[in-house]
């Protein structure tokens, strides 16, 4: 039975809507476990490190795709909700257009600049080789990238979330598949695992164009571009706290990494980006709940419908709340074997890393209300109160605590400092909401 936009929806239709989202940014995130796994266990520590050490720029660029796709999807959903198909399909054409074209801009100065970003980040050596080699075949594949999480958005307002996720399977096999085979197989160490994730964005970000430029049975397609100035400017507010969290992400994710070199050296740095692999497993039912359930509460704020926007407010407040109980247990009860699957040949490593999990996962209990808070605001074209919430949580608390905790209990306070900044930003989210249930009797 098909779901659309416009239903009412109970917890089994809702569930069922955001599925293939959660399922879908899973395989989008295969990309750096995958390469992860096989170049720490394949390739070296040292390769691993500068993986690890460049890949925070990386997503800090592709965030551009998170913009446009979460702000350009709620511009595009809320039109399709006021009636006005044909306006919407301009508005997701400039979007795609415009995107695309920045994309291409940064991933070359991204490439011309790789040396000096490798410098910037304190590698040096083997290490600013490493990290210079995989970050330019990557700026190349920038725009792909950038794309494929563009149409993430798009295709759940388009109300095909199902093709948008066999399409990021067949990316994120390809993925795979060519990490074996260019490292494993054909030893080209690094830069396989450089190639291989560059085909798997290719995969992800040009079927989607195929698709949308042809005729196809979805609500959107691509076609002329006609310039409307305010629309990009609602689309990069709309989008700036998904902005705001990644760029956040990655900048925070430099300084952890700055903190860790300098407490436990290569080996912190390791610790670090094995963490983030298995972060992303868990923190994927977050995000992609909150994609996934964005573009409908668009809908129905363009609507009107007020009576649904309460319903879907509350439904995702229990869902959440128990998806937090759910993750931390797991999170404690698996933290070992997840972390052998990277780390099982260094035993310092391997307990390092472990006990760092555990704590940094206590902050799965209450995070997933911040993520789903900031997206649930970005859908209501509330893009100052999203991005004040994404910048608190994910850049201001987390550097203030980083910056402080470790010079009191050392690297303990590195792993300690998430957990702190999501529960502060917890307070923020529930204040927001309480003022906009007051407003509008959402929740």
């Amino acid at each position: 039975m098909k779901i659309q936009l416009s239903d009412h929806f109970d917890y089994k239709r809702l569930l069922r809507f955001v599925a293939p989202s959660i399922l879908m940014l899973l395989c989008t995130s295969i990309y750096s476990i995958v390469d992860g796994f096989f170049v720490s266990n394949f390739v070296g520590k040292t390769p691993f490190a500068a993986l690890n050490l460049v890949m925070p720029v990386l997503m800090g660029v592709g965030t551009i795709g998170f913009m446009a796709g979460t702000g350009g999807s709620a511009v595009v959903s809320m039109t399709l909700g006021e009636g006005k198909k044909e306006l919407a399909n301009e508005y997701f054409s400039l979007i795609v257009y415009v995107t695309l074209a920045a994309s291409v801009v940064l991933g070359l100065i991204g490439y011309a600049f790789a040396p000096q970003i490798a410098l910037a980040l304190g590698a040096n050596g083997d290490l600013e080789a490493d990290c210079v080699l995989y970050s330019r075949i990557l700026f190349l594949s920038t725009p792909a990238f950038v794309m494929q999480y563009l149409f993430q958005s798009f295709f759940i307002a388009a109300e095909k979330p199902t093709l948008s996720l066999k399409i990021n399977v067949l990316a994120g096999l390809t993925n795979a598949v060519l990490d074996y085979v260019l490292i494993v197989v054909f030893p080209l160490g690094l830069a396989g695992a450089a190639l291989a994730t560059a085909a798997g964005q290719v995969v992800g970000g040009a079927i989607p164009i195929i698709y949308f430029a042809g005729k196809n049975s979805s609500l959107l397609r691509l076609g002329k571009m006609k310039w409307h100035g305010k629309v990009i400017w609602q689309t990069c507010m709309n989008g700036s706290s998904e902005l705001v969290t990644n760029l956040s992400t990655s900048i925070v994710g430099m300084l952890y990494n700055f903190q860790l070199m300098e407490a436990a050296g290569e080996n912190g740095v390791a610790a670090y980006g094995i963490i983030m692999y298995v972060d992303i497993i868990f923190m994927t039912l977050y995000l992609g709940y909150s994609l996934g359930s964005a573009p409908i509460v668009s809908f129905h704020y363009g609507a009107g419908n007020h009576a649904e926007l309460k319903n879907l407010c509350r439904k995702s407040l229990v869902i959440i709340s128990a998806c937090g109980v759910i993750l931390l247990t797991a999170s404690q009860i698996l933290a070992g074997p997840l972390v052998k699957i990277f780390a099982n040949y260094d035993q310092e490593l391997l307990k390092m890393t472990t006990w760092g999990f555990r704590i940094y996962a206590i902050a799965f209990l209450v995070r997933g209300m911040n993520v789903w808070g900031s997206s649930f605001f970005t859908a209501l074209n509330n893009g100052a109160v999203s991005a004040a919430i994404s910048f608190l949580r994910t850049f201001v608390f987390q550097i203030i605590i980083v910056l402080i905790l470790p010079g009191l209990i050392g690297i303990t306070g590195v792993w300690l400092s998430i957990v702190i900044a999501e529960f502060l930003a917890l307070f923020v989210t529930i204040g927001f909401l309480i003022a906009k249930r007051k407003k509008y009797h959402y929740a």
